[in-house]
């Protein structure tokens, strides 16, 4: 997977940072993350199982991939603000930090 960031610099020379991420896919039946939008920030998690969370419930739920962040760099993982809004549904330690070393 690679994604491309905003410039770093800004003037006559723009430099642009690129980050090359190896994702391995654990569940086959799970599509690979992936923009909704080509202008999205980010990349969107499926849920590798389904469950109903009893109010102030939580759950651990496998997103059936495994990521190898770059050293120096790191994820985060977001509720969906729809999501949040409409269902009430959020990360617990939103937001949820991936660093390179876990």
């Amino acid at each position: 997977m690679r994604a491309q960031t905003t410039p770093l610099a800004a003037g006559a020379a723009t430099v642009w940072c690129v980050v090359n991420v190896s994702v391995v896919r654990l569940d086959p039946d799970l599509p690979l993350p992936a923009r909704q939008y080509v202008s999205d920030a980010g990349y969107d998690l499926h849920a590798r199982e389904g469950t109903t969370l009893a109010p102030g419930e939580r759950y651990l739920m496998p997103t059936g991939i495994a990521v190898a962040l770059p050293h120096g760099h790191a994820g985060f993982v977001l509720p969906r603000s729809g999501l949040a809004a409409n269902k009430g549904l959020g990360v617990l330690n939103s937001p949820g930090l991936v660093d390179s070393g876990y």
